[in-house]
């Protein structure tokens, strides 16, 4: 592994790309210390450490700086992350099945992609400015007085402007640097909140056995145990990335001439997940509105003493058990929706034909497409019911009778954060390594080369 560290800087080409990865993620994190023009962030600080975590508010907003890479605890520029982009990418996906005009943009191979991409840029912005009008509204009490007007006014223009710089960011990555550049910009950020909950943790950690019995203060046995999940989620995290389900493929025979051509035997490889995170994505984003939606009721007084909005509040609070079946459930929908979208096994199998190919036992055509969508539909339970045990492991940890774990730290050691760092760091490894091996270099793996989520 060491060695294939090494010839990443033998070949200029790729040390080029990945030099160029590194230095725009560096512009990218520097990027979070330029504060809004008119905040105070000391108060803003101050008013964060007041807050409590735990609270349904507290929770939604560390879920959506988790996974949208922004920071909004400290009234940054680039506080919105790469959210509203995704949002927007989303958005012109799900058109794309129902608009005639979009369709047809997709079937045109590269050049309807680049015209979907534009649109995607376009339509950021007005997300952009909604959201960031909402955060500057709620930030106006910690603005410098007299600056109210100005604050609201060069907040939106800013973070609105450190989007879609973010954005940029993302496509640069994608074509002169290492690729696939959104998710590096969104693992950056989980990573760079990994050392500060490690340090808390060690601040907080006692030698003495027996003790870490108290809630915030970790004993060796607490610290065995996290250890032991983080394990346990990175190797399960990694199982189900790289899993896969390999339906065998025929070629037909073909006589040319006096020679035979064709009849090799090969696999077409079908994901487990094929959803990857954003069924875990779309249902914490759509579970983070009840919550907050009764916190707000609750606080009107009119509604203040409601038995009724108490109960809902109380069973809806993240980490309650109606929560997270709901969690559950979404999960699980949101990953066969993002399978259908995804997954076209009429295309499939129309492909298949058009190659002479045949799956054996099989007439290709529309019982090809059957049997395709039949096993997906399978194996994709899998991998949605492992993404729902991912996504609620954060929330078991901390409740775990005798261990008081802050949710906080559990999150950091297992969930959705480190599903999307491993998930991005092997896709990094494979395209690093596909590039050494393109190149007659070893590989970071002395067995042979490290196969991906497909196969390849």
């Amino acid at each position: 592994m060491f060695n294939a560290a090494v010839n990443i800087f033998k070949i200029p080409d790729l040390r080029n790309k990945v030099l160029f990865t590194i230095a725009l993620l560096i512009i990218y994190r520097i990027g979070f210390h330029i504060s809004i023009p008119g905040i105070d962030v000391q108060k803003v600080l101050g008013a964060s450490k007041q807050q409590d975590e735990n609270s349904p508010i507290g929770r939604a907003l560390e879920h959506l700086q988790m996974l949208s890479g922004g920071e909004l605890r400290k009234s940054s520029l680039f506080g919105l992350g790469i959210m509203p982009y995704i949002t927007s990418s989303i958005i012109l996906m799900l058109l794309g099945e129902v608009m005639p005009s979009l369709k047809k943009l997709k079937e045109e191979g590269q050049t309807g992609y680049k015209k979907i991409q534009e649109y995607t840029r376009y339509l950021t912005v007005p997300i952009c400015l909604i959201q960031s009008m909402m955060f500057v509204k709620f930030m106006q009490p910690y603005s410098y007085p007299g600056l109210e007007g100005a604050t609201v006014i060069l907040g939106v223009i800013g973070m609105t402007a450190g989007t879609i710089f973010m954005m940029w960011l993302g496509e640069q990555i994608d074509e002169y640097g290492i690729g696939n550049g959104i998710s590096l910009l969104i693992m950056a950020g989980i990573i760079a909140r990994m050392p500060g909950t490690m340090a808390r943790v060690w601040q907080n950690t006692t030698l003495v056995v027996g003790a870490g019995s108290s809630a915030g203060t970790y004993g060796p046995g607490k610290i065995v145990f996290l250890i032991v999940a983080f394990v346990f989620v990175v190797a399960g995290a990694i199982l189900i990335t790289q899993g896969q389900r390999r339906i065998p493929v025929q070629q037909a025979k073909q006589m040319r001439g006096m020679r035979m051509y064709g009849g090799q035997r090969h696999y077409l490889p079908l994901r487990i997940n094929h959803g990857g995170v954003m069924p875990i994505i779309f249902a914490s984003s759509l579970m983070q509105f009840p919550p907050i939606l009764f916190a707000q009721l609750l606080s009107i007084p009119a509604l203040s003493n409601s038995t009724l909005l108490g109960n809902i509040a109380m069973s809806l609070h993240s980490g309650a058990y109606v929560y997270n079946v709901f969690y559950i459930i979404l999960i699980i929908l949101f990953s066969y929706f993002w399978t259908t979208v995804q997954f076209q096994p009429k295309e499939m199998a129309k492909n298949l034909r058009n190659s002479g190919s045949f799956i054996p036992g099989l007439r290709p055509g529309h019982r090809t497409a059957e049997y395709l969508e039949t096993v997906m539909a399978r194996i994709t339970f899998y991998g949605a019911a492992f993404l729902a045990i991912i996504a609620v492991v954060p929330t078991v940890i901390s409740q775990m009778p005798g261990l008081d774990i802050d949710w906080q730290v559990a999150s950091f050691f297992g969930g959705t954060g480190l599903l999307i760092v491993v998930s991005v760091s092997l896709d990094l490894v494979q395209r690093v390594e596909a590039n050494l091996i393109m190149r007659n270099y070893e590989g970071f793996s002395s067995s042979g080369r490290i196969k991906g989520a497909r196969g390849w």
